[in-house]
């Protein structure tokens, strides 16, 4: 009988897990590599403590050469850890097997959480490596669409009607900006975040006597890792903060992928996902070319703003150890982690290969037959009338043109405290939107310019 795929989650699925993640995010999390950077930990201990004097360096040579994670026996180490309701004195119990006499000095002075923080620190560091590719490669490709569309017009939108002209780089520069503010947050976090965790049973570093913070400061010089100022084992705020990043980028994620699909919409029609055959397609419906991409960085921002909100909660633990708080880390980390690169993933598909309909951006402009400008009209006529007679006549004049259909050149033309005032071309030149951007332009040139920075 053949073997039947058996995972329960959107993250695992042979189905999903390419939609919702990435093969390196789950690579970076997956069972293996957890147990692998447990291993890590123990081993750095072992060496670090040899460099102190507090075990023989014989013991740690032996502990590093003969530790052999894939030849573990998984079987025993879930079930153990089911029954320890922690994996570290299974393992433990493997890696002393493995190592013989030297076996005796595996995890000394050490507890459980000492090496599970401190391995959980080392998939942070390897992950946030992938999200600051994605991020600078994704911060590439909106720089690329905010020169290319720095002067294409188009209506800008607020309350979801137009409200006045933009250009499409304008928004794409908007975009921009708020990724190079995630990419300096990301690398404001690191420092504060990728800290090792070595303090003993209740955070003293007591078992180690007056070789503690010699200790600690070695396994951290081994993993490549800061040392903390104090023991976090309930001070969970740097996890936190790197969770609530992703909320923010996944949240700026989600709001790219809510302005991609109501501009694809029919009714917009302004741009589109890239063209892949069969992608988006409805089962029902042939015509169907459905925001795929962006519907699946929306579903991922939902997905770790949930797991934000828990981290947050996961703050308030009791006393020197927790009682559950940290449990719910384990479940929010990992897959924070992969939602956030599994949305950065696809937001680099959708914008990297975005059809930009300019003529229909063009042809949504003109829909209100130059009612859009009325501002600009408005600020046009008031050296010559005053402002408030000004708005009073492009008042009456909007409603003309909306009453029967003209345009508001038209309606202006045909009104004689406006014709006797200015020529049809100044009234042509006023209402036209391209005419009324704004420093839209400008705009984009000072992200482009920060954005090097």
């Amino acid at each position: 009988m053949p073997a039947f795929p058996t995972s329960t989650t959107v993250l695992d699925s042979i189905l999903f897990r390419d939609a919702f993640g990435t093969p390196a995010m789950r690579e970076v999390f997956s069972d293996f590599s957890l147990i692998s950077r447990y291993a890590e930990v123990e081993i750095a201990l072992a060496k670090a403590e040899a460099r102190c004097g507090v075990i023989p360096a014989e013991a740690a040579e032996e502990i590093a050469k003969r530790t052999d994670v894939s030849a573990f026996d998984f079987d025993l180490l879930r079930s153990e850890t089911d029954i320890v309701g922690y994996p570290i004195l299974p393992l433990v119990h493997q890696m002393v097997k493995q190592c013989g006499e030297a076996g005796r000095y595996v995890h000394w002075g050490a507890t459980t959480q000492d090496i599970m923080d401190t391995a959980v620190v080392l998939q942070v560091r390897a992950g946030l490596e992938i999200i600051e590719a994605d991020i600078a490669a994704l911060r590439s490709i909106l720089a690329e669409l905010s020169k290319r569309y720095r002067d294409t017009p188009m209506a800008g939108r607020t309350h979801l009607q137009q409200a006045l002209p933009v250009t499409f780089g304008y928004k794409t520069a908007i975009y921009l900006a708020m990724f190079d503010r995630h990419a300096e947050r990301l690398a404001q976090l690191k420092p504060r975040v990728l800290v090792g965790q070595f303090a003993g049973a209740a955070g003293t570093l007591a078992s180690l006597g007056d070789k503690g913070f010699e200790v600690q400061k070695a396994l951290c010089e081994e993993l490549g890792l800061g040392v903390p100022v104090s023991t976090w084992h309930v001070a969970r705020d740097g996890l936190a903060e790197v969770i609530n990043f992703f909320g923010l980028v996944t949240g700026s994620l989600g709001k790219i992928a809510l302005d991609i699909m109501i501009m694809a919409s029919t009714e917009f029609g302004e741009l589109y996902e890239p063209f892949v055959k069969g992608r988006g397609a409805s089962s029902t419906m042939p015509q169907k070319r459905n925001p795929i991409s962006s519907e699946l960085m929306l579903a991922a921002a939902k997905g770790v703003r949930q797991h934000a909100g828990l981290m947050l909660d996961a703050i308030v633990q009791d006393f020197e150890r927790a009682t559950g708080p940290w449990h719910a880390e384990w479940m929010a980390i990992p897959e924070s982690f992969v939602l956030t690169a599994g949305a950065l993933h696809q937001a680099k598909f959708a914008l990297g290969g975005l059809i930009v309909d300019e003529r229909k951006m063009a042809e949504n402009l003109d829909i209100s037959r130059g009612l859009i400008v009325a501002e600009a009209v408005m600020m046009g006529l008031a050296p010559d009338i005053g402002r408030q007679e000004a708005h009073d006549v492009v008042y009456d004049a909007c409603r003309v043109a909306n009453e029967k259909g003209m345009t508001l050149a038209d309606a202006l033309s045909a009104d004689p405290r406006v014709s006797s005032r200015i020529d049809r071309v100044t009234i042509d030149r006023l209402t036209s939107p391209k005419n009324y951007l704004g420093l839209a332009p400008e705009m984009v040139d000072r992200v482009l310019a920060a954005s090097k920075r």
